[in-house]
């Protein structure tokens, strides 16, 4: 795990207004692994503490467990992408000022020469093909992925739990991928995780491309009206450089040239009620 992600940096940094991240305020943000596993926090959150003094605490977890988090008045701010997920947090005011930052999205991975046969041209018939020919590593860890996972399989019709070859790692997507690898075995990723590890990884993406797989990143703030001690300004200022045409720019550049394409795509509008 990058070395940002559940630590305070111990390097105090001048931020605007000569304000010294001793003096500064700290937010802790709740989010994903796969925003971990592809170092674009690390790439984008030393900017916006240096520019603000506002130190930033990043938990990486599940988007279950972080929206847990935000639930209890444990986050300040929350970095996820689950909206059927955070759209109950929304309702029960737990999030507010939310916001669509960016998207990616999933892919189905297997081994090289696809033993299972997953490669067709439906994402039905590919679960189809997993569940009756190949071995499946599931998360496990109620995260996005692991909700996706769960509903792609009811779209396709298909009672996951009599997937005898289905196994849990209750682990991040990083850990999950280096499993499935070994393993040989088919797994459901987003596609920045898998190709910021693809070089370590000996998988190949059988499935891309359906509606059902886009992955979409929303911001929300923890409401102080509910959870007393949330730091809602900070927290909106940290969605607000998120939201800035720059650091979308950033975003949608971000190891462009190394993998010839985007590991996340900006995507920065107002969420309706629900998170997007």
């Amino acid at each position: 795990m990058h070395g940002r992600i559940a630590i305070l940096a111990a390097v105090l940094l001048v931020g605007w207004g000569g304000a010294t991240h001793a003096e500064s305020t700290s937010i802790i943000l709740a989010t994903t692994t796969s925003t971990d596993n592809s170092g674009l926090l690390d790439e984008l959150l030393p900017v916006f503490e240096e520019r603000t003094g506002i130190d930033v605490k990043a938990v990486a977890v599940g988007t279950g467990a972080a929206l847990r988090m935000a639930s209890r008045g444990q986050a300040d701010v929350v970095l996820t992408h689950a909206p059927t997920a955070e759209k109950p947090l929304v309702e029960a005011g737990d999030l507010v000022d939310g916001r669509r930052i960016m998207h990616n999205d999933f892919v189905l991975l297997g081994p090289p020469g696809d033993p299972a046969g997953a490669r067709v041209d439906r994402l039905e018939a590919s679960l189809a093909a997993i569940a009756e020919h190949g071995r499946f590593v599931s998360r496990g860890d109620d995260s996005g992925t692991h909700k996706r996972e769960r509903a792609l399989w009811e779209m396709a019709g298909i009672d996951r739990r009599t997937i005898a070859t289905l196994e849990e790692t209750g682990q991040g997507m990083g850990a999950t991928l280096d499993i499935a690898s070994e393993r040989q075995s088919y797994t459901l990723s987003d596609r920045g995780t898998y190709l910021a590890l693809r070089k370590r990884l000996d998988l190949e993406v059988v499935f891309e491309g359906e509606p059902p797989l886009m992955n979409v990143y929303s911001m929300y703030v923890v409401n102080p009206e509910k959870h007393a001690g949330a730091k809602a300004e900070p927290a909106r200022k940290l969605i607000a450089f998120f939201s800035e045409p720059e650091i979308q720019r950033r975003i949608g550049e971000f190891r462009r040239e190394e993998f010839g394409r985007s590991l996340f795509v900006p995507d920065v509008v107002p969420t309706s009620k629900g998170g997007g």
